[in-house]
């Protein structure tokens, strides 16, 4: 397996940016968009030429990516016009697919953030001659998920909606959202509308009497769904719990980038990460958080899983678990931001705008 196809449109949909001007794959997960870190588990894994199915703002990913050489990779870029499902949007872009009709090709979401042993799924693919294989995943409570039955050998007996009760709670598999498709199967996909894989062609493919293989890999995965996600993923990303060849440093309890400064008696831990020419000054306590290029933090606390945005500046203040600060605010003496609030961009400020 030498190529794949990425969906980087949410599920078929468009995207939903946690910034005015940013989409989800390009949000900053430990010093760099997070998309880096997709590419690079994927070329790690083999992968040579990738497909971007885009969508919401997708004229960011190429100028940012270009070619893909920088990453060892050969880029190409689709644009949906109008929101294809996920189907759909693998439909979209088999043209520029150079696989052969029984060649297997990756696909995955740009929105989740995963351990998965690529190699073994398309081993699994390859051994078993399924049409498809699926990564699975385990989770405490599925009732947010479709479930994926499975029997003895791994070979998937239904895709089930979300259950509603306990009793069609059935298994605790969910689909994590990484395939493999024999080539000949996505040009099968119809062209041109809107297509669900879970809800129409998986059904569909089961009903035929195809091979739908199901591995099951519960290493580290995450949904990237909220600002909150985005950060605890970051923040595992450094502590080396979701591993990624695209971290721009050694993994431990911080990750200061280059151009950032830190005083000797700040405290930073938790995995968190302090942008380009951010200032983390004297005072600041620091967990698990982000901190945005060109943010100054000054005798704050900022508790965990919380965003500090670009050019935001916040000196004698309380920062709560889960908050998210926009850019450019300036937050002094005696600020405090309850947990999980989310102060928009510009919306605070007390000195002059000259």
């Amino acid at each position: 397996m030498t190529e794949a196809i990425l969906l980087v449109g949410g599920k078929g949909t468009r995207l939903r940016p946690l910034t005015v001007h940013t989409p989800k794959p390009m949000v900053p997960a430990a010093g760099v968009p997070f998309l880096t870190h997709q590419l690079a588990r994927a070329r790690a894994a083999g992968v040579e030429h990738i497909v971007l199915a885009t969508s919401y703002l997708a004229e960011v990913f190429e100028p940012y990516f270009g070619d893909g050489s920088a990453l060892g990779l050969h880029l190409e870029y689709v644009t949906e016009e109008e929101p294809l499902g996920t189907g759909g949007a693998i439909r979209n872009v088999a043209s520029r697919l150079h696989s052969g009709p029984d060649d297997p090709v990756l696909i995955f979401n740009g929105d989740i953030l995963t351990g998965l042993d690529i190699r073994a799924l398309v081993d699994t693919h390859e051994t078993t001659g399924a049409d498809v294989s699926l990564h699975l995943t385990k989770v405490t409570d599925p009732r947010a998920y479709g479930l994926v039955p499975t029997d003895d050998t791994g070979r998937v007996l239904a895709f089930l909606e979300k259950p509603q009760t306990p009793e069609e709670i059935v298994t605790d598999q969910i689909n994590a959202g990484a395939y493999v498709f024999r080539r000949s199967v996505i040009d099968s996909i119809p062209l041109g509308r809107p297509v669900s894989v879970e809800r129409e062609t998986f059904p569909g493919l089961l009903s035929a009497g195809a091979h739908l293989q199901g591995m099951v890999d519960s290493t580290y995965w995450l949904d990237l769904g909220t600002p909150a996600a985005f950060v605890r993923g970051s923040a595992d990303l450094v502590l080396g719990r979701a591993p990624s060849p695209a971290v721009p440093g050694r993994c431990g309890d911080r990750l200061v980038l280059p151009t950032a400064r830190v005083a000797s008696d700040a405290k930073l831990a938790g995995g968190t990460v302090v942008g380009e020419g951010a200032f983390v000054a004297e005072g600041a306590r620091i967990f698990g958080s982000t901190i945005l290029p060109g943010a100054v933090i000054t005798d704050s606390l900022i508790g965990t899983r919380a965003r500090v945005g670009r050019r935001s500046v916040l000196t004698g203040t309380v920062i709560g678990d889960g908050a998210v600060i926009g850019p450019d605010n300036e937050l002094l003496e005696g600020a405090r931001i309850w947990c999980d609030a989310r102060i928009p961009a510009g919306a605070v400020r007390f000195s002059s705008d000259q």
